[in-house]
């Protein structure tokens, strides 16, 4: 992983001490909220319901064991015992005082962390897949390419006051597990006419009040010219995107507003007077920044007798063994396996990660998977590189911490935002909607035969829940007062992304898992042999679902 060097060190610790003193001074009455509200977005500070929140960048998910440690200890003495992964990799907790918060950004100061740019309208966490680096049908590890980013886009003087926040993903494998489709940016790693890996660009993606699926404007773009190409485009949506309107100030808005031939030509004009200038990535800054990712010292295993003993386990320890067929992944380097740690166990709040969990993990990925672990966008953590004969001993250290549940990927693997026992955005809770369908399907032999399956919750229109590129999407809606969800279909995060559409009105909160229940009979009465959930749907279409979710809802 990438290493602080001195210049990073001090940029840090300089931004520690000056929000230190802006807090001393709006804390003394020198400055009002509205003159505060700027500078604590700058470092990562939300004013939510209930108390005030702290998001804590994670540059494309990865943390060391030390790292992990110091979050366990922040979440233990200065919150209430417990962080949440967000579905930009990062970690949140939710109930810091504001005293406090320049003392904790000393502390993730002192191992390489920050919360710089993880609010405001500014250029984000940039995402990319959890199992870069080991998945085996990667063309290239993206992790290089979004340090590059991030270290361009860290504190940009161009680009630090944008129209709104504006969020960057990129992958380098035949499967899309960064959802690049549905983001302001999406970078694709693509052969290049020469043999040369570059860049697919799109643009213009994004989720929220107004989803919008990216749209290509350059096929293929050489990997030297990266930072210059995203400087034209960043260009031309600070000049010409909205912000009379923040509803209206997304970079999609924009895109649409142009057409995305007028926009690709507006970006193509700037990169005329970018292209080939002090942004371009000489090889040896490539290469500089890729060393840092050129992988741990793996054993040199006899991979024939990792899966020999692999199989062994598996054979005397049957629920160890099908947490194994769900939780575990292919991986470039024969003997090795990458593990998906499920943080979406019944009665769990999805993507909460106690202090004592977080304490285990740092030992669990110290001693299994060479002190690193990775934070995911569906709000779970990866271990990348265990030995196959090393998964048997590290389930059961998951066990203990309840860390072991084998539903990764499936129904109840649910991506959901904080909600309304949190936001003070949200026009509902979501929490408990996602904590009834755990609950309502619980049955493993159930998740399992309905196969592969994405269900994701917001609790309001921000879209902080993903609803629109679930399988199923769930939103949560205020009428007069009252909570109510509004159910959509087809939604995919993928390489063929697409938007689910609403199934119809919406229901009471109560009624949701009696709604899902539904949707999943009428899934299991149509699909034919090996079909998943999405691809029955695509092939019947929306009206059977609709039929008896609001025959059964009107029969209630």
């Amino acid at each position: 992983m990438y290493r602080y060097d001195d210049y990073d060190q001090r940029l840090v610790d300089e931004r520690v001490d000056q929000f230190r003193d802006q807090t001393e001074r709006y804390l003394r009455g020198d400055l009002g909220d509205a003159e505060f509200l700027p500078l604590r977005l700058q470092n990562g500070l939300y004013v939510q319901r209930l108390a005030p929140m702290l998001r804590i960048a994670v540059p494309y998910g990865l943390l060391d064991a030390r790292q992990v440690r110091k979050l366990a200890h922040i979440t233990r003495h200065y919150d209430k015992g417990y962080a949440h992964i967000s579905t930009r990799q990062n970690v949140q907790i939710n109930w810091p005082r504001i005293e406090d918060v320049p003392d904790i950004l000393a502390e993730l100061a002192s191992v390489q962390m920050h919360a710089i740019q993880t609010s405001g309208n500014c250029i984000r966490n940039t995402t990319t897949d959890p199992l870069a680096g080991v998945a085996d049908d990667e063309l290239e590890d993206p992790r290089p390419w979004c340090e590059i980013i991030r270290q361009w886009s860290t504190l940009h003087p161009e680009f630090a006051f944008l129209p709104r926040k504006f969020k960057i993903a990129v992958c380098g494998s035949r499967e899309d597990r960064a959802a690049i489709h549905s983001h302001d940016i999406g970078l694709e790693i693509v052969p290049g006419p020469d043999g040369e890996n570059g860049f697919r660009v799109l643009v213009g993606g994004g989720l929220g009040r107004t989803p919008v699926i990216g749209s290509e404007i350059r096929p293929y773009l050489e990997r030297r010219h990266l930072l210059s190409y995203l400087e034209a485009i960043l260009r031309v949506y600070n000049l010409h995107g909205r912000r009379d309107n923040k509803y209206k100030a997304r970079i999609k808005i924009l895109v649409k507003a142009m057409g995305v031939d007028a926009f690709t030509a507006a970006v193509e004009k700037e990169w005329e007077s970018l292209r080939d200038g002090p942004t371009t990535l000489p090889d040896a800054e490539i290469d500089r920044i890729a060393a840092f990712f050129s992988g741990p010292a793996y054993a040199s295993v006899d991979a024939a007798g990792e899966a020999a003993v692999l199989e062994a386990h598996c054979a005397s320890e049957p629920i160890f063994a099908n947490w194994v067929r769900r939780n575990s992944h292919a991986h470039q380097v024969p003997g090795y396996r990458a593990v998906t740690v499920s943080l979406k166990a019944t009665g769990n709040p999805p993507g909460d990660v106690s202090a004592a969990q977080l304490d285990r993990l740092a030992d669990l990925c110290e001693a299994y998977s060479f002190g690193q672990l990775r934070t995911t966008h569906q709000q779970n953590i990866v271990l990348a590189d265990v030995r196959q004969s090393d998964l048997l001993p590290l389930w059961r250290g998951l066990q203990a911490v309840g860390l072991a549940c084998p539903n990764a990927g499936y129904l109840t693997d649910m991506i959901c935002c904080p909600g309304g026992d949190f936001c003070s955005l949200a026009n509902a809770k979501s929490i408990p909607v996602a904590e009834a369908i755990q609950a309502r399907f619980e049955d493993l032999d159930y998740l399992y035969d309905l196969g592969p399956l994405e269900l994701n919750i917001s609790g309001c229109m921000n879209a902080c829940g993903h609803h629109h590129i679930g399988h199923i999407g769930i939103l949560g809606v205020d009428k007069k007062g009252e909570e109510f969800f509004q159910v959509s279909l087809g939604g995919n995060q993928g390489k063929e992304a697409s938007l689910g559409a609403i199934l119809g009105p919406s229901f009471r909160r109560e009624d949701m898992p009696d709604v899902i229940e539904t949707l999943l009979r009428v899934y299991l009465d149509h699909r034919l042999e090996e079909e998943t959930f999405l691809q029955t749907l695509r092939r019947i279409g929306m009206q059977p679902f609709k039929e008896r979710v609001y025959d059964n809802a009107n029969a209630r």
